[in-house]
Order: C-alpha cells, then structure tokens, then sequence
C-alpha cells in the first residue's frame, strides 16, 4: 500500500508540471509563452497576450491538477493526510516543473483546485474574497495574496485541523514567496490591472 501511496504523490507532482499555459498559447497563437508580457505561464498572462479562449482553458487545466489527486487519495485511499499531500505537491509541481527546469507559475489556480478538493467550503470562501478584491481593485496578484492570506483563519473557523491548516500553512506561504516581484510592484504603483491595457503584441520583439 505505501508504494501505491508513494505512486499517486510521484504522479500528483508529474500532473501538477504539465505546463496548460505553455502548451495552449503554442496551439493557438505558436508562441512561447514565457518570452511575452510578464512570461508566466498561468492565466493573467495568458489572456493578456492571447485572448480569453487559451486563458480559461489554462485556467481550467491548471486547477484540476490540484484538484484531480486530492479526490484520487480521498476516493481511492479515504486519506485526508495524503490527499493534503497530494495537493501540496500537486502545487510544487506547477511552481518547479520538472518539465520547463522547474521554472514555474505561480500556483494560484492549482492552489484553488487543490483546496477545493480538500476543503471545498474553505474554497468557496477563499474564491469570494478573490472575486471580491477583484471586482473592487482589478489587480489579479492582489486578489490571489488577499484571498490566500485569509485561508488559514478560514480553515479555523471551516474545518479546523492540524492537517488542514498545515495545508493552508504551506500553500499560502509557496503563493506569497511566487509573488514577491507582485508585490513589490504593488508597493510601488507599478502592478499592471486586468483590461487597464491592449493585449500585448505577441509579434513584438
């Protein structure tokens, strides 16, 4: 049984570094993402560069790879310790991808997924927040540092234990760590709006 365990965390972290982004923006527009706009691979950056159809389908692709192994390890195994570890490493894959040399995003999507498939009433709230910091500010970074800063004290009140909010914990901390230039550029008046700007010119040099 370890091994099998074992296995479905190797395939969590596989699963979680399939770059969406990456291979999306190559079918529909033949561009390496990375080398445009902000060069993340996740959704804001996706539809700034490309358009709305490739950035929701990454948005899509992205959140199952958090979503898909923690159900895997609750269906299969009735784990609630190793599908928080799934989602985890689910979240390390999509941040430190083997496949692009473990230069990733940033993780806020497959957070969500993993959360939802975890905690889905602690995930519903964390959306809100983000949805709400989103609507009144249009910064999709500080939507994401808001939402996720205020996932442990939802954990508390939602389903309080000490694996959830480890998980919490963790997935928090990995989320500010990615967005440490965001916040710099926050601080300074710098951080780009969602629809503040055309999309960028993905023939540009």
């Amino acid at each position: 049984m370890i091994y099998i365990k074992l296995a479905l965390l190797i395939l969590s972290y596989l699963l979680g570094s399939i770059p969406f982004g990456l291979v999306l923006t190559r079918y529909y527009a033949g561009i390496d993402i990375r080398t445009k706009g902000s060069g993340n691979i996740g959704f804001t950056n996706v539809l700034r560069v490309v358009g709305k159809k490739a950035a929701f389908l990454t948005l899509a692709g992205d959140a199952l790879k958090g979503f898909m192994p923690v159900v895997a390890a609750k269906l299969f195994f009735d784990d609630n310790n190793l599908a928080a570890a799934a989602g985890v490493i689910a979240v390390i894959g999509h941040d430190f991808p083997v496949f692009l040399r473990f230069k990733g995003g940033k993780g806020v999507a497959t957070s969500f997924g993993a959360l939802f498939g975890l905690i889905a009433f602690a995930g519903f709230f964390t959306l809100v927040i983000w949805l709400t910091v989103f609507y009144l500010w249009k910064y999709s970074s500080l939507a994401a540092i808001a939402s996720y800063l205020m996932l442990p004290f939802i954990i508390v009140f939602v389903d309080f234990t000490s694996t959830n909010i480890a998980f919490a914990l963790f997935i928090t901390t990995l989320l500010l760590i990615k967005h440490i230039q965001n916040i710099k550029r926050l601080l300074n008046g710098t951080e780009s709006k969602i629809g503040s700007s055309k999309r960028v010119d993905i023939n540009a040099a």
